[in-house]
């Protein structure tokens, strides 16, 4: 893969997602409906503008540290995921070394390593398997220079699930290497219940990023955080330092306010994905012009078109339409779309609706 000098590297995809026009029917958002202030239980009295917590509100940090059941120094709190999956890879490797990445995968991942300096090499996810992981494929891509395994559980686009045998499988290659495996869980925050565990709690060679943007319509607070081994931990919040990139304190305080609600919260967010994962199956599911595959966890699904190109697709959807998908070459999967779960299940099921009446009109 050919890239570009370092001073022009970017994210076309998080660029093309911040600027396209809102459209009436929006199946691009990867997260649940926004919660509105109202929503969250918040008297005035609960927030102040500042605070001395320089490295994240005690409060947040041990309800963050509880929910995932370790030590509060292994908590790195962050402004979102993508900064944190920046902050990790700072600290993970240095210029030159190999990063191993998941192909297909997101792009700013992918431009972000690339950024920091790795020499980039690919494990593929291989589509006709669902797009799942071998752990076979990530053995034979380590070499002695690979410093960091780097995948989503769940994926982005397809909401594919790694297991947990996989993932055990790539901790113990990654630990014979020496290197680490950086596991984004943002969307995996969808998996909730007796399911819902994280990385590393496989082993200290893991190192995971999440936020609660995603999967609970929170994506205001920009709460996000890394786990990582204690010794790591410390080495990243050293690393922070540098990007200045403490969290609003008043946003903290919100973000427990939420964490103490997260029950409720995480009952709203099932609700709204199984009923727009029900109308899917219902208005999508049995197309001839589309293979589209349902997991059954996850705020976003990947359908890939059959027959002709996505692009025009998706501008005849959002200039005939008036509905907004996101083109597969954001996520190195051209012949594919993604398509969100997370919107108000009336407008989501008039706009899968509408995505197949334009399916009909873009096969004449």
């Amino acid at each position: 893969m050919h890239f570009a000098a370092r001073s022009l590297i970017n994210s076309p995809y998080t660029y093309a997602a911040k600027l396209a026009p809102p459209a009436r029917f929006d199946l691009s958002s990867s997260a649940v409906r926004t919660v509105s202030l109202s929503e969250l239980p918040v008297q005035l009295d609960q927030l102040e503008l500042s605070a001395p917590a320089p490295y994240g509100d005690p409060v947040l940090l041990e309800l963050l540290a509880a929910r995932a059941g370790v030590s509060t120094e292994c908590i790195v709190p962050t402004i979102g995921t993508s900064l944190a999956n920046h902050l990790a890879l700072s600290t993970l490797f240095d210029p030159g070394d190999e990063v191993l990445i998941e192909e297909p995968t997101y792009d700013p991942l992918l431009h972000t390593a690339h950024l920091l300096g790795a020499t980039i090499r690919r494990f593929p996810r291989r589509p006709e398997n669902g797009f799942a992981i071998d752990p076979d494929d990530v053995r034979r891509a380590i070499t002695p220079r690979t410093r960091v395994i780097a995948l989503c559980n769940l994926h982005n686009p397809t909401s594919a699930a790694v297991d947990d045998a996989t993932l055990r499988a790539i901790g113990e290659a990654a630990n014979s290497a020496g290197a680490r495996v950086l596991v984004d869980e943002v969307y995996r925050e969808a998996i909730w219940g007796a399911n819902r565990h994280h990385a590393l709690s496989m082993g200290d060679q893991f190192v995971v990023t999440t936020s609660l943007t995603k999967a609970y319509g929170l994506g205001g607070l920009r709460c996000g955080w890394i786990l990582a081994e204690s010794v790591l931990a410390s080495r990243i919040r050293r690393m922070q330092d540098l990007f200045g990139s403490a969290a609003p304190h008043i946003a903290e305080r919100l973000s427990t306010i939420a964490l103490s609600s997260i029950a409720q919260l995480e009952s709203r967010a099932q609700s709204i994905l199984d009923q727009n994962r029900l109308a899917a199956v219902e208005l999508l599911s049995s197309r001839t012009d589309l293979q589209l595959t349902l997991p059954p966890h996850g705020t976003t699904l990947a359908p890939r078109l059959l027959s002709g190109a996505v692009e025009p697709l998706a501008e005849l959807l959002r200039s005939k339409y008036e509905v907004a998908v996101v083109p597969g070459f954001h996520f190195e999967m051209p012949n594919h779309f993604r398509i969100g779960l997370g919107g108000d299940s009336a407008l989501t099921r008039e706009s899968f609706t509408r995505l197949a009446q334009a399916l009909d009109d873009f096969s004449n």
